[in-house]
């Protein structure tokens, strides 16, 4: 798969910082890849996405996005990527189609008309079919006052999409938003992904939203510590088992250990992993009737709590 996103020895050093905030940091992103950026406060993960997206300066190392060198074609790498930030910065005095055209004539795509409808029709068909891929259709001649907090984000979507970027930046886009309104988002964020084929680039403090991520990339201290998919990171991080327990516990332990099953006899019964084998196919094996049967299977987040904790008690030992 074609690379779109590559990122080689990326240092940061803050002036009056003792340690680099990022520390030769090296990663890749596929095209049309669904990528999460992840890492507590202070990791370097704000700066990372800063340097990729043109608004902080690099200490040293190589960046190429969508084919440019960072450095020296900064330009066509802006012309390449849509960002949408933490806090939105839109003109709640202006309507949103009125916010669209502004943002779109200072960003050099279209030369700016003091009505919509003396804009070119390019770029009217490309508003309409972005404002209603993400429901907004009837609110783009309404005063952003109005607009919830899920219409504005939508809205930055419109306007970040208006170029027809290769590579959407999202850094932390539904913080603020309520469980409705982040669901509603993301859905018409893969749908945007499917339908302008792009690669999603995500920062978030919400690990559950980093679960459908093709995949993880785990920054802490200024490092990479992981990258890999989300079961991948799971698998490594932390151990996926089933609790079984049956009347006949003799027979139970005889019956795992002739299958050569990994597991712990507990008071609660027969802890057993399943890194393999999935525990479907355990069961359907087992003779012996059970009396208790649990699935412990963990989510991103336990495994990314597990990562972050280790690595600040290895920094305290």
């Amino acid at each position: 798969m074609e690379t779109i996103i590559q990122v080689e020895n990326l240092v940061k050093q803050y002036r009056k910082a003792k340690e680099p905030a990022v520390r030769g940091v090296s990663f890749d992103v596929r095209a049309g890849e669904f990528f999460a950026f992840l890492g507590p406060n202070g990791a370097g993960k704000t700066t990372t996405i800063s340097i990729l997206t043109t608004t902080l300066a690099k200490t040293s190392g190589t960046i190429t996005i969508a084919g440019y060198d960072l450095d020296k074609q900064p330009k066509q790498v802006r012309r390449n990527i849509g960002i949408i930030f933490q806090n939105p910065s839109l003109d709640l005095e202006l309507t949103a189609e009125e916010n669209i055209r502004l943002h779109v004539s200072l960003y050099g795509l279209y030369p700016y008309r003091p009505m919509y409808r003396l804009m070119p029709a390019d770029y009217r068909k490309r508003v309409a079919d972005l404002a209603e891929m993400v429901g907004i259709q009837d609110h783009l001649f309404k005063k952003l006052k109005k607009f919830s907090g899920g219409m504005k984000r939508k809205l930055e979507i419109v306007r970040s999409l208006m170029h027809r970027p290769k590579v959407l930046f999202l850094d932390e886009p539904t913080s603020g938003l309520d469980a409705v309104s982040r669901r509603s988002l993301w859905e018409y964020l893969k749908k945007i992904r499917d339908e302008e084929n792009m690669t999603i680039f995500l920062t978030t403090h919400y690990l559950d939203e980093a679960e459908g991520a093709d995949r993880v990339c785990i920054i802490n201290q200024g490092r990479i510590e992981m990258v890999g998919a989300p079961h991948e990171l799971k698998q490594q991080l932390i151990s996926r088992y089933m609790l079984i327990d049956a009347a006949d516990r003799d027979r139970l332990r005889q019956e795992l250990e002739a299958m050569q099953l990994r597991f712990a006899e507990t008071d609660n019964g027969f802890q057993v992993r399943y890194d393999g084998p999935t525990p479907q196919a355990i069961i359907a094996q087992l003779q012996t009737p059970l009396s208790k049967l649990e699935v412990y299977d963990p989510t991103l987040e336990e495994a990314y709590i597990r990562l972050v904790t280790r690595q600040e008690g290895g920094m305290g030992a």
